[in-house]
């Protein structure tokens, strides 16, 4: 018997061969659905060239990056092993609001497969077959949805993948809609283990330890947005595939937030850069059951680092001698910020507006920072004051408060700072720098000095 050039566990076959024009699938994380649904664009392709006729799709994506996946790790390894000659280039796709790099590849008889960063712009762009690939986690999936629709009413084929993110999204609407409009698809990690995906579920939830995000990601559960302080909709909204990498700091003044835990709660550093008027996410260390020395030895190396104009700390308890210790090593620019109730609710106030006028960008695509944010909820005391709280968790939102408290410190120290901008390492600078920093004369004064263990989240 003969092994087919794409296998598929049942769960995926079931979803490729189910020919309704408009499908749509909630998956969990890790099973292949962009790549199920890329073979099947693939699949239309060449049926369309056996046929002597062209086939359109279009693959909009979270981000650039998620645009490149699909088309190298999908569409590109499905046309090999269908034997089928591509021609593959990259462009940059002008469209009304802006221009966007777009990833295509060219098949036989005409037939063509473009991947693109999915936004209002790009969603009005085509006609042409579709593919949402993680819906949920679309910026703006409610004005992407009124972009596209009129484009794909002419005929053409709609496909959604994603797994949930929260109630307030496009992707909920049209998965819990009454009717049989679509030919719905759910997949949770159990049916996909039973279908027989290799995955080790036990392991998988202790690596996660989270329960809201496990029962999400994993069991497809939406979870209630009512009490959460950052909604999935509103996190998702400010993540970038540029946030959260040091080797792109642009040597702007910085501000740091700084959550003390050593046991039960993690030790939170939180690097906001400012741009424009925008603080980019630029590195977070975490550690858990480090040493006060291992702990000021992060800060103090994340310190020399940066152009810092201002650090927060978490002064309450233990706190009280990581400050005086900071302060004595790096004077007035650090500030001590105790927990009190007051205290919280205005470093949540300035935090959730930060997100909601878009003036932050964060980490795309960091399942334990999602959660972490959105674990939050506002509750009402005894007293009748607001307290927050974070409950069935280790760590009780500690990155979280580490991103408030940078906030904070950039709302309280951006008038009194004046810098001298750094110039920027090229990637062969960066590279010859992160494997051996002793012997690149190119790094001399100016240089900014790449972040011991780059590369890697809480390199410490």
């Amino acid at each position: 018997m003969s092994t087919p050039a794409v296998p598929l566990y049942s769960y995926q076959r079931k979803w490729m061969l189910d020919p309704a024009r408009f499908k749509i699938g909630m998956f969990a994380r890790q099973t292949g659905k962009t790549f199920t649904t890329t073979l099947e664009v693939v699949d239309d392709c060449f049926a369309a060239a056996l046929a002597s006729r062209r086939q359109r799709w279009v693959i909009l994506s979270r981000g650039e990056r998620q645009a490149r996946e699909a088309m190298n790790e999908g569409v590109k390894l499905h046309a090999k092993a269908y034997d089928l000659a591509i021609e593959a280039h990259e462009y940059d796709w002008q469209g009304q609001e802006g221009s966007y790099r777009a990833m295509e590849v060219d098949l036989p008889h005409g037939s063509k497969i473009t991947a693109l960063p999915a936004n209002p712009d790009t969603a009005r762009g085509f006609s042409a077959n579709v593919f949402l690939d993680e819906f949920a986690f679309h910026k703006d999936s409610g004005a992407i949805w009124k972009a596209l629709f009129p484009v794909i009413s002419a005929g053409w084929k709609l496909r959604i993948t994603s797994t949930p993110n929260g109630k307030g999204n496009k992707f909920y609407e049209l998965m819990t809609a009454e009717g049989d409009r679509w030919s719905k698809h759910e997949v949770d990690i159990y049916r996909a283990v039973a279908d027989g995906l290799p995955r080790d579920i036990e392991e998988l939830r202790e690596g996660l330890a989270d329960e809201d995000a496990w029962a999400q990601e994993y069991e497809l559960k939406w979870l209630d947005e009512a009490s959460a302080w950052l909604s999935y909709e509103l996190i998702s909204s400010v993540e970038d595939e540029r946030a959260g990498d040091p080797y792109l700091y642009q040597g702007g003044p910085c501000y740091v937030g700084r959550d003390i835990g050593r046991r039960n709660d993690l030790h939170v550093i939180w690097v906001w850069e400012l741009v424009g008027d925008v603080l980019w996410e630029r590195e977070r260390i975490e550690q858990k059951r480090a040493t006060f020395a291992s702990m000021d030895a992060a800060f103090d190396d994340v310190m020399e680092r940066y152009r810092v104009v201002r650090a927060c700390i978490d002064q309450t308890g233990m706190g009280e001698k990581v400050v005086e210790d900071a302060q004595t090593r790096h004077g007035s620019r650090i500030e001590g910020v105790l927990f009190t109730g007051p205290n919280k609710l205005v470093m949540a106030t300035a935090g959730k507006e930060a997100f909601e006028d878009r003036r932050v960008r964060i980490t795309m695509g960091d399942a334990k920072l999602r959660a972490d944010l959105h674990k939050l909820r506002k509750v009402a005391s005894a007293t009748g004051a607001p307290r927050f709280v974070a409950e069935r968790d280790d760590d009780h939102a500690d990155r979280t408060w580490a991103a408030f408290l940078g906030i904070h410190a950039a709302s309280e120290g951006r008038a009194d700072y004046d810098y001298r901008p750094v110039t920027a390492a090229t990637p062969s600078q960066q590279a010859r720098r992160f494997d051996d920093p002793g012997e690149d004369e190119d790094f001399g004064r100016g240089w900014w000095t790449p972040p011991l263990g780059a590369g890697v989240r809480g390199g410490f």
